[in-house]
């Protein structure tokens, strides 16, 4: 068994452009995870150049988003944890993690990609645009392609908690997995807000980085810097608020 991971949702929202090298599958992190990724990759191109139309319905984007598609093999890359733009990326904010927290986040922090599987804060990665429902001609269904060998990937970590949304989730699941929902309680009713959930996601995140964990119990404590009040259900942590998620920052 291995160390803990905490695994992040990603963002349709990325940056543009880069410095480093095009894309090269054997330079990220999980191995196991190449011929997946190779199929991905040059299935989503060649439905980008081929019929970006009908690519640019399947994702419900823009033919500006498409077009990264049908680049994929040759566009600059930046590390994974700049090319990740959304809410929880920017509650994370890893650039102003201490050094122990980085380094923790190096070891412990994966973004569930529906195109790359898993991706550490450092593997460079062009933009693209793909999603986890998404059914790519050629391949079908990204949770049959990737459940496979995402899943034996997972259940090699003694501690994984996860952070994605639905989608991302039926990617693969995880036998040892410390589901973390976060809800808004309002006079007794409590529901997901989308923003909410995402930013106090990330500063869970950062919470776990600074701090590290080991157990459920560790998680909890966590959570507690970022919430109102934690519940803890068997493996699953609930962190509810009260107000708004930024309140707490």
């Amino acid at each position: 068994m291995q160390r803990v991971l905490v695994l992040l949702p990603p963002s349709e929202g990325k940056s543009v452009g880069g410095r480093g090298a095009p894309l090269e599958l054997a330079r990220l992190s999980h191995p196991a995870l190449t011929p997946v990724r190779e199929r991905l990759v040059a299935a989503l191109e060649t439905a980008a150049r081929s019929d970006p139309a009908a690519l640019q319905a399947a994702l419900g984007c823009s033919a500006g988003e498409v077009a990264k598609d049908a680049v994929l093999t040759s566009s600059p890359t930046v590390p994974a944890l700049r090319r990740y733009t959304g809410v929880v990326y920017e509650a994370l904010s890893h650039d102003t993690l201490s050094p122990a927290g980085r380094r923790r986040a190096r070891a412990s922090l994966r973004v569930a990609s529906a195109l790359f599987g898993l991706l550490s804060p450092h593997d460079p990665v062009p933009a693209y645009r793909l999603s986890a429902g998404t059914s790519l001609p050629g391949v079908g269904s990204l949770a049959a392609a990737w459940r496979p060998v995402l899943e034996p990937e997972l259940a090699a970590h003694r501690l994984v908690v996860d952070l994605r949304s639905g989608p991302y989730a039926a990617l693969a699941r995880v036998p040892h997995a410390v589901p973390v929902r976060v809800l808004r309680d309002t006079g007794g009713t409590r529901t997901v807000v989308s923003h909410d959930n995402k930013w106090t996601k990330g500063r869970l995140a950062r919470a776990l980085c600074e701090g590290g964990a080991r157990s459920v119990a560790d998680v909890a404590e966590a959570g507690r810097a970022v919430s109102d009040l934690v519940e803890v259900d068997g493996r699953r942590v609930d962190l509810v608020l009260f107000g708004l998620a930024r309140q707490r920052s």
